[in-house]
């Protein structure tokens, strides 16, 4: 029906401002688009978002001008861009839904407004025809939030192909559960069909809420031991707690204070029983393990070993929780002793001692990127009743097993070990992850040994400290890319069926390496690759970086301009903008006085939580976190400042001095605009794979962002995103495996074959610890225990131990 001229111009004032307003909004948006699809085409960036962008300017001038047009423009632009979105992202949820969602939620605005402009071009109806559109998209909107709320991973059920070995059940007197760090409860009371009815057995209050002000205070990242009906706990603080295993009520405590303020936390303890029969190596050439005695009835025959913050290293009688006051100086041993100038938070202890045998095995945290003049990075080892010790390992003077002569110290800001180390008992080996000389971003003054031992996977004789081997997973390391864990042993089995006595230890590269126990050579193919140098003088670069290639690499892909994401269109063109004008060649972009990127970042991909392993099934399973972080190297003038050797350099807190070099470092984490990662998400996950294979079974992204705060405000929806990671999994019999230390609120269970999430709960605090399992011997009951501090990346604190058992 035509509508006169009269009529058109009747529409109201209203109704023709609010098309105009309607206009202008979607010309302003296309105007973002226009100039910044500019912008990233002069940096050699896609055309889309210009184009696009064009699009929506002539779009929103017809909107505003009362044109029915302007709203079919805009349409055949969100479908152009459909194609666009597939074409470049495939089928991938996350990637299509930053492309998409925007223009599809205006597009469903701008359907409720066809009537009113066909009535401003002087034409009726388009009321069924909004109508149908209106409901097309509403769906399609409604598919994207469904899709926001579904995990998004990789689902390939594991077939059993033959009945699972038999395991014993046994204690968790290990901080990774045993000795061969599995983090492995044989229990199976709990499992996929009756986790669901797990309930609280008991809840335990430690006193110590941990503070963390700018992510460099005091962390609650424990893992407790639990030897018989007892457990024990340690709390940021270095207090030492004796806790009954069925019932939580409290033995003893024993507190160590001290002043130190920064990087505040105790991952774990060690325990020794003076009265059990010293196991002996069977391997071939392995030395025996030193005996040693107690007079019958003394005390301290149990006892538990400790590496405080401020770096002494304490044993406590396991009953009493009284120092034993014949080991060392009435219980404790000064490690700082041979190492010169080494104030907390410069050096310090964060990781549990290693029991080997019956030597105590310490190594120590060097703080990062501080100063050229560092405490060096020596490992010791110590005997267990007496405290005395017996050898040193100095990575700057491998050979000398001594400590250094009256005034001389151990060679300074030589590569340390500050992750936990795993003991073999059957060739009395210590197996330990090494990091890198103290300024990880610049090396032009390191030594040839600095060279050999940094980022490296080091096999000690536990007896005498001799050096086995030394297998390096990163040459010349510029990027923090210390090897961060413990190694986790087991038999690898050859293509030919043949057994061999392997460990297998994750990086922060997302590589997973697998090395022959009494060789260090690697059981599955790691291959050079060709580098680039970076821009700074005077540095070794080296011209190849080995990549563990028949193993699967954990989100550790390299990243492209497609690979961007934000939650919007909006800031994902941001994030492709930033991310081209960084210098970027791949997993090892050297930093330089421009701004490069890291990713995955010396955050992460996998961290000191370390690995789990199943025996019975040959499965392994390993956490990551993502987050890329970029750099500028800022010259600097020379007597430059140290810094307080917090995590500052990476956590964007300012210009970063390295002391005594010709720089200062900006590093900061690639987040978007609104403070989102710019790469596609999952940004953490939990992968599962068979270790008779090699191939990843699942993977699934772990957490969501529920407690996660946007702009100070909490987030509240619990979209499964996958978030970062901190601390580590427990795979226990039943076919499960927990994890609780993620950036939300829940401890969860998953189904080892398939990856499906069978159970979580919530908890009052977040977590940064790893679970362990242990059968109560008073009522022969399964119970699953986290520490719960909070998160790392939350305000929200705590200082809760929970029990969890079937009713």
């Amino acid at each position: 029906m035509k509508v006169s001229m009269a009529d058109t111009n009747k529409i109201s004032f209203i109704a023709r401002a609010t098309l105009i307003v309607l206009g202008v909004l979607f010309a302003l948006v296309g105007l973002y688009f226009t100039i910044g699809g500019g912008m990233l085409i002069a940096r050699g960036g896609s055309w889309y978002y210009l184009l696009m962008g064009l699009a929506v300017i002539v779009s929103g001038v017809e909107i505003a001008r009362g044109h029915s047009r302007g709203a079919w423009i805009y349409g055949l632009a969100v479908i152009a861009t459909a194609f666009w979105s597939f074409w470049e992202a495939g089928l991938d949820f996350w990637a299509l839904e930053a492309r998409l969602l925007t223009f599809t939620m205006a597009a469903m605005v701008l359907a409720i407004f066809i009537p009113l402009l066909r009535r401003a071009e002087g034409r009726s109806g388009g009321g069924k025809l909004m109508a149908g559109i209106f409901v097309i998209l509403l769906l399609v909107n409604v598919g994207w939030f469904w899709g926001m709320f579904t995990p998004h991973g990789i689902f390939t059920p594991r077939v059993d192909e033959q009945p699972a070995a038999s395991v014993a059940s046994e204690d968790w007197s290990n901080y990774a559960g045993n000795s061969l760090a599995h983090r492995f409860g044989a229990q199976d009371q709990i499992n996929a069909s009756n986790v669901q009815d797990l309930k609280v057995a008991w809840t335990f209050r430690t006193g110590d809420i941990p503070d963390s002000p700018g992510g460099g205070g005091a962390e609650d990242q424990q893992t407790p031991l639990q030897i018989g009906n007892t457990l024990f706990l340690c709390t940021p603080h270095n207090t030492v707690i004796s806790v009954n295993a069925t019932t939580g009520k409290e033995n003893w405590r024993h507190e160590f204070p001290t002043k130190t303020t920064v990087w505040v936390r105790c991952r774990g303890l060690a325990y020794f029983d003076a009265a059990k029969p010293i196991v002996q190596p069977t391997a071939a050439g392995s030395t025996p393990v030193p005996s040693v005695s107690l007079p019958h009835g003394a005390v301290c025959q149990h006892r538990i070993f400790m590496n405080t913050i401020d770096a002494v290293l304490v044993a406590l009688d396991a009953d009493t929780g009284e120092l034993c006051e014949d080991f060392g100086t009435k219980g404790e041993v000064d490690l700082k002793t041979g190492l010169g100038d080494a104030p907390s938070p410069l050096y310090e202890m964060t990781s549990p001692p290693t029991l080997a045998g019956t030597t105590v095995v310490v190594g120590g945290r060097v703080a990062d990127n501080v100063a050229l003049d560092m405490p060096g990075g020596v490992v010791r080892g110590f005997d267990a009743v007496t405290g005395k010790m017996r050898w040193a390992f100095d990575p700057g003077n491998p050979d000398d097993r001594q400590a250094p002569a009256e005034g001389k110290t151990f060679t300074r800001s030589t590569p340390n070990v500050w992750a936990p180390m795993t003991y073999d008992v059957a060739s009395n080996t210590v197996f330990m992850p090494v990091g890198s000389a103290a300024i990880d971003l610049w090396g032009v003054p390191r030594t040839k040994l600095d060279e050999e031992y940094g980022a490296s996977v080091l096999a000690l004789d536990a007896t005498t400290g001799n050096e086995k081997w030394h297998f390096q997973t990163v040459h010349h390391d510029l990027w923090d890319y210390d090897v961060p864990m413990q190694p986790t042993l087991f038999d690898f089995t050859k293509p030919d069926g043949g057994k061999v006595a392997a460990l297998v230890i994750g990086t922060k590269m997302g590589q997973l390496f697998v090395l022959d126990r009494l060789t260090g050579k690697p059981l599955t193919e790691v291959t050079d690759i060709p580098v680039k140098a970076g821009p700074i003088q005077g540095e070794a670069y080296p011209k190849t970086q080995p990549l563990s290639t028949s193993m699967p690499q954990i989100g550790a892909e390299v990243l492209h301009e497609s690979d961007m994401w934000g939650m919007t269109a909006l800031d994902q063109l941001a994030c492709r903008i930033i991310f081209r004008g960084m210098r970027y060649d791949g997993l090892f972009t050297s930093p330089g006085e421009d701004y490069s990127l890291s990713f995955p970042g010396s955050l992460g991909g996998m961290n000191w939580g370390g690995l789990s392993y199943d025996p019975t099934s040959s499965m392994l399973f390993a956490n990551d976190m993502r987050l890329g972080l970029w750099v500028h190297m800022v010259p600097q003038p020379a007597g430059a400042q140290a810094s307080n050797g917090n995590e500052s350099v990476n956590a964007g807190m300012g210009a970063v001095p390295l002391k005594g070099t010709p720089y200062s470092v900006l590093k900061d984490r690639f987040f978007s605009p609104l403070g989102i990662p710019c790469q596609a998400p999952p940004f953490g996950s939990l992968t599962a794979i068979d270790m008779k294979t090699q191939k990843i079974s699942w993977q699934v992204p772990l957490g969501t962002v529920e407690d996660t705060r946007l702009f100070g405000i909490r987030m509240s929806m619990p979209m499964p995103i996958g978030m970062p990671t901190i601390g580590g999994s427990l795979t226990t019999k039943g076919g499960l495996v927990f994890f609780a230390a993620t950036q939300d609120f829940y401890l969860r269970a998953f189904d080892q074959k398939t990856g499906k999430e069978v159970w979580k709960t919530r908890l009052p605090v977040g977590s940064q610890g790893t679970p362990i399992s242990y059968t109560s011997p008073e009522n022969g009951k399964q119970y699953i225990l986290i520490s719960a501090g909070g998160a790392r990346d939350s305000t929200m604190r705590g200082d809760y131990v929970i029990a969890y058992a079937l009713p």
